[in-house]
């Protein structure tokens, strides 16, 4: 193995920490979003959080004199990261909407064992081996014992189809997530997550006013509070920061420190939603953590 797929392997501590930070509050983010959708539907949703990231972004570039602008060459395929964005937070968006936070909270956090999967095929020297075939199988356990919806050992059903949304916009991130590494590895991470946002407020902005309707009338400092979290904490500095991480570092390997946010994600939603804690949380919560650690593998260096 060459210099640079060592580094890339290796997380020092700083990027550790810095990881495991940022899934905390993303383990955040399917509550803040069910917070805002009590205003803005699914569409107008992600045109305001991103609006918002998007000026974030623009004063971060300003500050460190980086330009958004990419490279020659590279707008096709930041056009494509742009697209398959668009969809997966579309798709997010109306999954959160259909189901409760710590459902949520759970499946969207299994976005590592996509990156894991693509990533095998489309990331030199970023492969599938034991450990993290162990941790997918494990995860997806705890996937199906939340699809299952178990209340206690009498009544098992099948959750809503909210849940099956949500599954399919993680297995997008994935996509996306792995996508993002060729450019990201070519360009500073500022002008393809600006470019990136950009892209998707057009159709974000039409989506919403063909189709949905903004509730005006449940505008408070809660549904504000929640786009505001989305906007600067996650659409902001998450990316801005997860980008970095991702430019630097396995695909895989990053991602997989998500293991923290279905936690913070079920608390929270537990706490602010008031959100059940059954028996297919527990366990969901249990194997899906597991199987991410897992998926980790290697983590510092």
């Amino acid at each position: 193995m060459d210099n640079s797929s060592s580094r890339a392997l290796a997380l020092p501590l700083q990027a550790v920490l810095a990881s495991i930070a940022i899934h905390a509050l993303w383990g955040g983010n399917p509550v803040a979003v069910k917070l805002g959708l009590t205003v803005f539907p699914p569409m107008w949703s992600a045109f305001v959080r991103f609006f918002i990231a998007t000026i974030c972004v623009v004063m971060w570039a300003r500050y460190q004199g980086i330009s958004v602008w990419p490279r020659k060459g590279h707008f096709a395929t930041l056009l494509i990261v742009g697209t398959a964005f668009t969809v997966q937070i579309t798709v997010m968006n109306i999954g959160f909407s259909l189901t409760s936070g710590t459902v949520a909270s759970i499946l969207q956090s299994t976005n590592p064992l996509f990156v894991a999967l693509f990533a095998h095929f489309m990331v030199s020297g970023d492969r599938m081996n034991l450990r993290k075939s162990t941790g997918l199988v494990l995860a997806f356990m705890g996937v199906g014992l939340v699809l299952l919806k178990i209340t206690d050992l009498e009544n098992i059903g099948v959750i809503g189809f909210g849940g099956f949304i949500v599954l399919a916009s993680s297995m997008l991130l994935g996509l996306r997530l792995v996508l993002m590494v060729k450019p990201l590895r070519a360009l500073d991470e500022v002008p393809v997550v600006f470019w990136m946002m950009v892209i998707g407020l057009v159709p974000f902005a039409v989506g919403g006013l063909l189709f949905e309707t903004v509730h005006w009338e449940n505008l408070g400092w809660v549904p504000v509070a929640g786009l505001a979290y989305q906007g600067v904490v996650i659409a902001g500095l998450g990316f801005m920061v997860f980008s970095y991480l991702m430019k630097r570092y396995s695909p895989s390997i990053v991602a997989s420190f998500n293991f923290v946010s279905p936690l913070s994600g079920v608390l929270l939603s537990m706490l602010l939603l008031g959100d059940e804690l059954t028996a297919s949380i527990v366990f969901g919560v249990v194997f899906v953590g597991t199987g991410l650690y897992l998926i980790a593998g290697r983590r510092a260096g």
